[in-house]
C-alpha cells in the first residue's frame, strides 16, 4: 500500500482522546485503530503483535542478521487532540504545490497562506495534504504511524534488507499526557527508540521543555455589596492580581525557542472561592526552580497582604528534559545526524517547546529522541502534512536501520 492510501485510511479514524475520561484510553473509539492496525501488521509480518488493554499496539519486525545490530524501536501515537474537531475529516490533496494561498473552505473563507504558514515556502512543489478547514488532519500523529508503518512494509518485500529485531509500538492519549502510562517496556524489548511525531522532517528534538502543572485555588469572603467595606475578600480580584503579579514576558504569547513560561489555561470561581490552573515550562532545570520559586513567592506576598492567608498552591511534575539522558548514548542522535545527511536532509536539532512521550520514555530508562513526520499546524483545523516529506521520513528509517547494521559489522 503506498504512503499515501494508508494515510488517509488511518485519518479516517475519528480517535480524539478526552481529559476529563478516567479510563484507559480515555476514548472507546481509539480501539478501532488499535484493532486495525494490529491486523495490518499481522499482515505485513510483523510478530508477536500485541494490542493490550488500554490500547497500546505492540509488536516486532524480526531480524536477519543473527543479532548484529542495535534492537532499535519506533514509537507513534493513534490519539488526535481534543483542541479541534477531528471526525468525518474530508482531505484535499494539493498536487506540486506553488507557493500560493490554498483555500481550504471557500465557503467560510478559511485559507492556509505562507504569510501566516512561513513553513510553506519551503514546500513547494511538494504534495501537500489538507484539511477542509472544518476539522483536523490527524497528521498528529497518524503521519507518524504511516512513515513505521510503510517502512514495515518495505522490510517485509526486501527480505534481503539487513537489520535486526526491530520493535514498533502505537500508543494511545498522548494528547492528553498519559501515552506512556501503561507502556511495557519489557514487552517493547529495545535497546533505544525514536517516537515519529515531530514537524518539519529535517527537525529532530532531544531536548524538550521539564513542565510543572499548579493549581491555586483562592478563599475568598463574600458579604453584600452594601456592606462589603472592609469586610469582603473577592477571591475572583486576587485572583487576578496574582496572575498579573507573574508578569506579562513569561507567557506562551511572548515566548519562544528556549524562554520559558507561565501559561493560565483554567480560571473559575465566585467572590469566595476561585481556582486557577496553571502550566510551568522551561528546558533549564535551575530557571524552572526560580518559576516555582517565583510562583510561590507571589502566594506568600498575597497572604500577607490579605486576612486568612487566602492562596494555596499545589505544583505536580509532568516531565522532565530528556537531554541528559539522551546525552549518555550520543550515538542515537549521531546516527539520525548521518542518515538525514545521506538521503539529501539539513539535520536541524531544536529544543521542543513540549513534551513527547519520548521524554517519558528516557526517564524510565528507554532513550528515546524525536524525529519529525512532515506535519504543520497541529491541533487545528489548518493542520496539514508534506506527503513529500512523508515519504522522505520512510527512507530515513531505512538508513538509520541499514547504517547500524554496516556500523556493527565493522567493530
Amino acid at each position: 500500500m503506498k504512503i499515501e492510501s494508508r494515510f488517509l485510511k488511518y485519518i479516517s479514524f475519528d480517535t480524539q482522546s478526552d481529559e476529563s475520561s478516567l479510563t484507559s484510553p480515555s476514548t472507546e473509539k481509539q480501539l478501532a485503530l488499535a484493532d486495525f492496525l494490529a491486523e495490518e501488521m499481522k499482515i505485513l509480518g510483523v510478530k508477536n503483535v500485541y494490542r493490550d488493554e488500554f490500547g497500546t499496539v505492540y509488536g516486532v519486525i524480526p531480524g536477519n542478521t543473527g543479532g548484529i545490530g542495535d534492537r532499535i524501536g519506533f514509537i507513534s501515537h493513534m490519539d488526535t487532540s481534543p483542541d479541534a474537531p477531528g471526525a468525518n475529516v474530508n482531505a484535499q490533496i494539493i498536487r506540486d504545490y506553488d507557493g500560493g494561498v490554498i483555500t481550504l473552505n471557500a465557503d467560510s473563507n478559511i485559507i492556509l497562506s505562507p504569510e501566516e504558514s512561513p513553513e510553506l515556502m519551503r514546500l513547494i512543489h511538494h504534495d501537500i495534504i489538507t484539511t477542509d478547514g472544518t476539522t483536523l488532519l490527524g497528521a498528529d500523529d497518524k503521519a507518524g504511524i504511516a512513515i513505521i508503518m510503510t517502512m514495515a512494509e518495505y522490510l517485509y518485500r526486501h527480505p534481503d534488507f539487513k537489520h535486526n529485531d526491530i520493535s514498533i509500538a502505537f500508543t494511545t492519549d498522548e494528547e492528553i499526557g498519559r501515552g506512556t502510562d501503561h507502556f511495557d517496556l519489557e514487552r517493547f524489548d529495545a535497546d533505544y527508540a525514536y517516537t515519529i511525531d515531530g514537524s518539519d522532517i529535517e527537525e529532530m528534538n532531544f531536548e524538550n521543555f521539564n513542565a510543572y502543572s499548579a493549581e491555586v485555588e483562592i478563599t475568598g469572603r463574600s458579604y453584600h455589596t452594601g456592606a462589603a467595606k472592609g469586610r469582603m475578600i473577592n477571591a475572583l480580584s486576587i485572583a487576578r492580581e496574582f496572575d498579573q503579579m507573574l508578569g506579562d514576558f513569561k507567557r506562551p504569547e511572548t515566548t519562544q525557542d528556549r524562554e520559558g513560561f507561565y501559561h493560565l489555561y483554567g480560571l473559575s470561581g465566585t467572590v469566595a472561592q476561585a481556582k486557577m490552573s496553571y502550566l510551568i515550562r522551561d528546558h533549564d532545570a535551575d530557571k524552572m526552580d526560580l518559576l516555582l520559586s517565583h510562583m510561590s513567592d507571589t502566594a506568600d506576598y498575597l497572604n500577607k497582604k490579605y486576612p486568612n492567608k487566602p492562596v494555596g498552591i499545589k505544583f505536580n511534575m509532568q516531565y522532565q528534559n530528556m537531554r541528559s539522558i539522551i546525552a549518555k548514548s550520543p550515538q542515537i542522535v549521531e546516527q539520525v545526524d548521518e542518515a538525514m545527511r545521506q538521503i539529501g536532509l539539513m539535520p536541524n536539532p531544536i529544543p521542543v517547546r513540549g513534551g513527547t512521550d519520548g521524554a517519558m520514555l528516557s526517564y524510565k530508562g528507554l532513550p528515546c529522541p524525536n524525529l519529525g513526520t512532515g506535519g504543520y499546524n497541529f491541533h487545528s483545523v489548518y493542520e496539514y502534512v508534506s506527503l513529500t516529506s512523508m515519504k522522505k521520513g520512510v527512507q530515513l528509517l531505512l538508513r538509520i536501520i541499514k547504517n547500524n547494521i554496516a556500523h556493527n559489522l565493522t567493530i
